[in-house]
């Protein structure tokens, strides 16, 4: 009965909350004995007191009560409209196969919900059942009874697993010899496997009468196939069944902690089963990837977990000089230390000898060794060096006057070298010291702008040979090889051909000698976890993945898996990370090369069926609702009979009535989502303090990183000026008053719901009358390459288009946000590189352009994502990285939303010359 409220109408609600006062104007009506009641009540009472024994009530209110009782029994019977209607052969027992593999968690619900009409059917024929599911370790297919089996069913859930369709067919066959099955039901997946013609064959020889295939085959999911992590991008792989359409899928990329940090868009191709996507950002961003995930898709299958081949790499420095500690800037491993500080974990060693040296560093499992200006390896170390390089580790070497001294067949070199250094000046001096030549397609390096003032005087000379150009990652404008690259077992080898301190070149104190070392470390692979013994440990299970695509801390079952062995998923070792905290490895569901295909179930000659199919529909709560309606006539029948509109005036009984009807229009036509009028209090403390405003777009984390920046500005803005701002406030454009905020803060979001017409009118309002808007695209590392455009962009020229935007340009030097508090010259965020958007303030004939405000531009645009490095935990602390890393350029952050609130509230104060004498003459005073 309560739950039938919900379903009443408010015309319903109001005449409840009417009827009090009603009763009370009645009570008040003073007696009209020459006056006739009104005439509907009057037709009431004469048909109630044609019969004068006051124990029996008039036929039709008896009529009426017994109609009242016929829908309250009705309802509690609770009758449905579009009932299953579920057939099974009687011939023999119901064989059900239902897939539970990773492809069914999404609909699971309705699956269930068919099998368990095949089971209620199977219980009213009183027919034993066969259950069996694909993804399970194992299947006792014993015929139960049907409500042994919708126990078994209700405790069945989906597994992370691909389904072994053999595996149950095999099972289920068992009992076929003796209980041949009336119908054989398959609920599927609709997805291919490798046994399926086997599976089939085998089930075919059930001799069921029926033969039945429920599948979903409309809403076949995707899968992440690999990702790779390499220099200037993170590359991932996916494969679907359908490939007859173009789609467009998102991919997330998280951090451990459940942060969504990245996104990029996954196209498939018309015709094609299989796309690949680029998430390109920092390094520094991809170090911190722990999960990619489809969006909108919550399975196993669309979850990529990665390891620790994305983290950070360890990286151990060895000098063939111990350098002058008192000069430190002589050293050659001082600009190798500043260069990777800040993306790379270094190792060293107090050893007093290279050997020594070399062993202390490798027993820390390095991801690389760097080895600057080291010539002749005694044989320990170099043979050391080489297991290192043969079992997946990256060497780098630096040349320098050793190097040059050494023999050149070293094995630990990518190609041989001539004796000797060529140098400026010498019998093989060049006529000028030679700058970098363009970087070829095939080299890591490639994308980097070539540098004009990067010039090498000195270096040590490749042997000539056929495929030297082969192993060329960077040359010099000659064509001399400056880096070479070759492989040695499964690790690489890296040499640049000048030292790495300044006397050879001036590349290490350039900024692309940072970028040239990052994009190498990042090609190294991670350390191997280590287990406890080396090779062969045994990693036990971390974190696994649920067939719902989470992972949980449940690893129950799961046993521990060898380290260096990359399994197929299986019931031993299900989806997840293996190891602890401190390193682990990833196990995911997919392989690289793996490929989904729709499933061919042509061999069962079976009739189908949709999952699911039309839901049944309740109507109790509209027999509840009618039940009601006829206790309230009943109530106001009694009334009548009792005497209480006696002598009423008609207009009397009218004007409650129509005062309810007027009360209870308002509650019949509110939107549900409407938001309530602010009260005069709110109003008051709105204009009492000030507020900056974000705009909440509906996804949780982007909402709580606006809150959160917004918070960390007040509190900063707090700290270093007069202003003491409140809390920050949410606001639905298309619903809420922006006209007590000075700024409404925009986080640009592709995959947030886009804005109503109503929205973007009421933004476009509020900019035309003073207001500022700030958008944020946040997306200064996401675009595809040079030239394209982000998805979040592409959703800011959406909104834009229908705004009546005013000529914008990147902040020029001068501009009042350049001085409104702080001095700055540029306007950085989390990141740092995209200009801040204003609004141009002349024309190209140079005529002034003025906007409303005081000047204020009503309009900013940044992709430098000012909230997240704005945005600060409870504890203060801040919730994100810079990128790079950096508290610089966190406090720049900070300076430039003071600079931006300050303009907003001065407007061009700060511009105004007339104030100049002034305060010249004041300080004269």
């Amino acid at each position: 009965m309560i739950g039938a409220f919900a379903f009443l109408s408010p015309w319903v609600l109001a005449a409840l909350v009417a009827l009090p006062a009603i009763w009370w104007l009645l009570k008040l009506t003073p007696p009209r004995p020459k006056r006739e009641v009104f005439p509907p009540l009057a037709i009431l009472l004469r048909l109630a007191r044609r019969d004068e024994t006051p124990a029996r009530s008039p036929w039709w209110l008896t009529l009426l009560r017994m109609t009242l009782a016929a829908l309250v029994i009705l309802a509690i019977a609770n009758p449905v409209l579009n009932p299953e209607r579920t057939t099974i052969s009687t011939d023999g027992p119901l064989a059900l196969l239902i897939d539970n593999g990773w492809a069914s968690a999404e609909d699971w619900d309705e699956r269930t919900r068919a099998a368990e009409a095949l089971i209620d059917a199977a219980g009213r024929a009183d027919l034993p059942v066969m259950l069996a599911f694909t993804a399970d370790a194992t299947n006792d297919a014993t015929p139960l009874s049907a409500s042994e089996a919708a126990e078994q069913l209700a405790a069945a859930t989906p597994l992370p697993l691909k389904p072994d369709r053999l595996a149950a067919a095999e099972a289920l066959s068992q009992g076929f010899a003796d209980n041949a099955p009336g119908t054989l039901a398959y609920i599927t997946d609709d997805l291919a496997g490798p046994d399926d013609e086997a599976a089939f064959d085998l089930l075919g020889t059930s001799g069921a009468r029926d033969v039945a295939l429920l599948s979903a085959a409309d809403d076949r999911p995707a899968a992440l196939t690999g990702a790779e992590n390499d220099a200037d991008a993170t590359r991932i792989s996916a494969t679907r069944a359908s490939s007859t359409a173009e789609q467009t899928l998102t991919i997330d990329a998280y951090d451990m902690e459940g942060r969504l940090i990245a996104t990029t868009p996954l196209i498939f191709a018309a015709g094609s089963d299989a796309a690949a996507a680029e998430l390109r950002a920092p390094f520094e961003v991809r170090n911190d990837f722990a999960r990619l995930a489809i969006d909108g898709e919550a399975n196993a299958g669309a979850v990529h977990l990665v390891d620790d081949a994305f983290r950070r790499r360890r990286v151990a420095l060895v000098a063939g000089d111990a350098g002058n500690d008192a000069q430190p800037l002589l050293n050659g491993d001082y600009y190798l230390r500043q260069a990777l500080a800040p993306y790379a974990d270094l190792t060293a060693s107090n050893a007093a000898t290279i050997p020594e040296e070399i062993a202390a560093v490798l027993e820390q499992k390095p991801s690389v060794v760097i080895l600057s200006d080291v010539g002749t390896l005694p044989d320990e170390a170099h043979a050391a060096l080489q297991t290192f390089v043969e079992d997946g580790g990256t060497l780098i070497r630096f040349a320098g006057p050793r190097l040059a001294a050494a023999d050149g067949e070293d094995s630990l070199l990518p190609v041989r070298l001539r004796s000797g250094a060529r140098a400026f000046g010498g019998a093989m001096s060049w006529s000028e010291p030679q700058p970098l030549a363009p970087f070829t397609p095939d080299s890591p390096f490639y994308g980097l702008p070539v540098p004009d003032d990067i010039t090498v005087t000195r270096q040590v000379l490749a042997e000539p040979a056929p495929t030297l150009a082969d192993h060329t990652w960077a040359s010099l404008a000659d064509g001399t090889p400056l880096v070479t690259e070759g492989t040695l077992g499964e690790g690489r080898i890296v040499l640049f051909h000048t030292s790495a301190d300044p006397d050879w070149s001036n590349l290490p104190i350039s900024g692309y000698f940072v970028e040239m070392l990052r994009r190498v470390v990042n090609l190294s692979r991670a350390s191997a976890v280590d287990g406890g013994d080396g090779a062969g440990s045994l990693l036990p299970p971390y974190r696994l993945l649920t067939a719902n695509g989470v992972l949980t801390g449940e690893t129950a079952g799961a046993k521990p898996l060898a380290s260096g062995d990359h399994p197929a998923a299986t019931h031993e070792n299900p989806p997840g990370l293996y190891g602890s905290a401190d390193g682990f490895v990833a196990l995911n569901l997919f392989r690289p090369g793996d490929t989904l295909a729709a499933l061919d179930a042509s061999a069962l000659s079976a009739r189908s069926l949709p999952v699911g199919g039309e839901k049944p529909f309740s109507l109790k709560p509209f027999l509840l609702a009618a039940a009601l309606v006829l206790l309230l006539i009943d109530g106001i029948i009694i009334l009548a009979i009792n005497g209480a509109f006696t002598r009423l005036q008609p207009r009397r009984v009218a004007v409650p009535f129509i005062l309810a009807a007027a009360l209870a229009l308002p509650l019949g036509t509110m939107p549900g989502e409407a938001r309530a009028a602010m009260t005069d209090a709110e109003i008051t403390e709105l204009l009492y303090e000030t507020h900056l405003a974000y705009v909440v777009t509906g996804e949780a984390d982007v909402d709580r990183i606006s809150e959160r920046g917004l918070k960390g500005l007040s509190d900063f803005i707090s700290y270093r000026t007069a202003l003491e701002p409140g809390d920050p406030i949410g606001v639905d454009p298309a619903n809420d008053e922006l006209a007590f905020y000075p700024l409404v803060y925009w986080p640009i979001s592709a995959s947030a719901p886009m804005p109503s017409e109503t929205a973007i009118a009421n933004i476009e309002a509020y900019m035309r009358n003073g207001g500022t808007v700030l958008f944020d695209t946040r997306d200064q590392y996401s675009p595809l390459g040079q030239g394209a455009v982000s998805a979040n962009t592409e959703r800011l020229r959406a909104i834009l288009d229908t705004i009546d935007v005013p000529p914008l340009e990147p902040v020029p030097e001068g501009h009042v946000l350049t001085r409104s508090f702080y001095l700055l010259s540029d306007f950085p965020g989390r990141y740092d590189g995209s200009p801040l958007w204003v609004e141009a303030r002349g024309d190209a004939a140079g005529d002034a352009i003025t906007s409303g405000g005081d000047g204020v531009s009503p309009i900013l645009i940044t992709g430098n994502d000012f909230a997240g490095a704005w945005a600060i935990n409870p504890d203060s602390t801040p919730m994100l990285p810079t990128v790079p890393e950096n508290q610089r350029q966190r406090q720049l952050a900070y300076r430039t939303g003071v600079n931006i609130v300050m303009y907003m509230l001065t407007g061009n104060y700060k511009a105004d010359q007339v104030h100049i004498p002034a305060l010249l003459e004041r300080l004269g005073q």
